[in-house]
This record gives C-alpha cells, sequence and structure tokens, in this order.
C-alpha cells in the first residue's frame, strides 16, 4: 500500500504538470472504486482551474477554482501524466484532460482507492476531519508521542501506526524507525520515557525523509507518476528480512504479529524489556 512518502512522490510529481492548468474533461471508465466516482465528476470539474496540489496524510488534495478533487490510491494505485494519444490500459479507471494537452490517468486494480469531489472545506469531510498530526510537521516530536502514549498499553508499533496518532507511518516505515530507535515493537508504549520518545520522533522523520528523497518504496505495486519505482528498498534493515542477519549484529532477524500485521525487529539491537 502506498504510504506517505509515495504519496508525497506523487503529489510532487504531478504538481508540476498540473497547477495552472484546466480541466477539460473527466472520463470515468470504470466508477466503482471504494466509494463510487461521482456520476456527475465531468459536469462538477470541466472548465474549471488547478489552483493547488497538497497532501493531508495519504490523501492527494487537488484545489480547483471551485471546490476539491479527494484522491487516495488505495492498496495498490498510482497516478501517472500521459500524452493525449495515450490508450487507457485495463486498470485506468479514470482519465482527467487537460488543456496542456496531457493526461492524468487513475490506475487501481484492486479499486481500493477513491477519487472524489468535494464542494467545502475538505479538511471537515469525515475521511480528514479526525486525522492525526504530520510526522513531518513541528507539531509531530517525542514530547508529543509522550503525551499522547503515557497511559496507552498498545504495542509501539501499533501507537504510531494509528493514524489518529499521527499519519502516514505505515508497516515498512514503523518497523525501520523502531530498528533504527532500537524499540522492540511490542513494548507497551506507556514505559517508554519521554527520552526514548523523542529519540523515536527523531527517526521517523529521518526514514521518511529519506524513503521521499528516494521516491519511496517499491515492493509489489507501487509506481510513481513517470513510471519509475521507489529505490528505498534497498536501504530496508529489517522490513522483509525474516532470518536474514541483522546489518548491525548479524543477529537473524525475528519477527512477531501485531495488530494482525508481521512485524520483523532484531532480537539483539531491539531487546524487549522483561
Amino acid at each position: 500500500m502506498p504510504e506517505l512518502p509515495e504519496v508525497e512522490t506523487t503529489k510532487e510529481g504531478i504538481k508540476l504538470h498540473l497547477e495552472g492548468q484546466t480541466i477539460s474533461r473527466i472520463c470515468v471508465h470504470n466508477p466503482r472504486l471504494r466509494i463510487p466516482v461521482p456520476d456527475r465528476i465531468n459536469e462538477l470539474c470541466a472548465g474549471k482551474k488547478i489552483l493547488a496540489i497538497t497532501r493531508r496524510a495519504k490523501y492527494i488534495l487537488i484545489q480547483l477554482s471551485q471546490g476539491h478533487l479527494l484522491i487516495h490510491l488505495g492498496m495498490s494505485g498510482h497516478l501517472r501524466m500521459v500524452e493525449l494519444s495515450s490508450i487507457p490500459q485495463k486498470h485506468d479507471h479514470i482519465t482527467v484532460a487537460l488543456n496542456n494537452n496531457l493526461l492524468l490517468r487513475f490506475y487501481d486494480p484492486r479499486r481500493f482507492g477513491l477519487f472524489l469531489y468535494i464542494d467545502k472545506n475538505p479538511y471537515k469531510h469525515p475521511l480528514l476531519a479526525h486525522l492525526g498530526k504530520e510526522p513531518l510537521s513541528e507539531e509531530f516530536n517525542g514530547h508529543y508521542l509522550f503525551q499522547k502514549g503515557k497511559n496507552k498499553n498498545k504495542p509501539i508499533k501499533s501507537f504510531i501506526m494509528d493514524n489518529k496518532i499521527v499519519v502516514g507511518v505505515g508497516n515498512i516505515y514503523a518497523t525501520e524507525s523502531l530498528f533504527l530507535a532500537k524499540i522492540h515493537p511490542s513494548t507497551p508504549t506507556k514505559i517508554l520515557s519521554e527520552e526514548t520518545q523523542l529519540k523515536l520522533a527523531k527517526h521517523i522523520k529521518e526514514v521518511l525523509q529519506q524513503a521521499i528523497a528516494c521516491g519511496g518504496t517499491t515492493l509489489k505495486d507501487f509506481y510513481s507518476f513517470d513510471g519509475k519505482p521507489g529505490y528505498f528498498s534497498i536501504s530496508l534493515k529489517v522490513y522483509g528480512r525474516k532470518n536474514q542477519p541483522c546489518m548491525q549484529c548479524q543477529h537473524p532477524i525475528a519477527s512477531v504479529i501485531l495488530g494482525g500485521r508481521n512485524s520483523t525487529f532484531c532480537p539483539k539491537c531491539q531487546k524487549q524489556d522483561p
């Protein structure tokens, strides 16, 4: 599933081609996404100018001269820019035609994504209204994590993956951040000191920034706006490396199930408190 670095990479890529352009038309090839594409989306958007492209959590917001488009890539989706003559592929569900003779295509084989029109303040929409802090913002820090988690018995891995606490820290990035902070993923959040949370917040920011610089992580489905994969996968230290030697101590990487997800860690570098 595309997480914050992949969505940020996509947002920055399409921004170069979309901002300042006008939507000529929107063609819906298949409206059956996680939330059905609105029937009147072409009528609502055709002729509108694109003013800005932003991101909130894993959502891309396209601000129009009237209203917004809200896009989520789901489990397997991506956006790409193509020439006007490009023929839609099998899983290209939406085409946005622009006045610069380029097309924005929304591709989503598993159809867990969404493509909506919002006529009012998008940040009050139910999908966005209750989201947590942006991990790369100044408001997200160790003090914030400590205050939010000091009474929580939830495992720290599950805690930092909770979108009501902090957004966009998916399985890959939570796993890597906890390894760098030398925290066992099963550790109850409430026993972590503020000093430890400060260290964890620092590593979350570092991991996400490095992933963005690499264009995200491609393990299976994700490709950026230009069709290129993300290269952070070659920097992964523990994620997906079960039974392989730890890059720091050579101890075999282990795994534990947390919240239904497989979580890899190094038992020697990330010792669990008794």
